[in-house]
């Protein structure tokens, strides 16, 4: 068994959390949900733009678009989980990847409301 690497403290700790998150973002990007996603801010972004956005509407978009982002990596979290410590079908299993799914979107009609305010009023 492999030992398990020492626990990197001050700036080590915060150069290695940085390389963690970048990691987590590189796995996030082989999910196709997270690329259509990422499009989907490219277009707000392009539409906000377009119709001359306030900066504090495209802040609140880019906020929206975050948590967006990070509910998505953490419902591929789950699926991760739920495929390895239960790879038989499960309804347990089903419920939590159904739940992480509702998350997303949750986050996604967010983004479509916010979107529709800020064209629309």
């Amino acid at each position: 068994m492999q030992e398990p690497e020492a626990k990197k403290q001050g700036i080590a700790h915060l150069f290695a959390a940085g390389g963690y998150s970048l990691a987590g973002f590189q796995r996030a990007l082989k999910e196709s949900a997270f690329r259509q996603e990422l499009l989907f801010f490219a277009a707000a972004l392009a539409l906000f733009a377009w119709i001359g956005a306030s900066l504090p509407e495209f802040l609140g978009l880019v906020i929206i678009f975050l948590l967006m982002l990070g509910v998505e990596a953490l419902n591929t979290a789950v699926e991760e989980l739920v495929d390895r410590v239960s790879p038989e079908v499960s309804r347990t299993g089903k419920h939590a990847k159904d739940l992480g799914s509702f998350a997303v979107f949750c986050t996604l009609v967010a983004a479509g409301l916010y979107i529709a305010y800020v064209v629309f009023f």
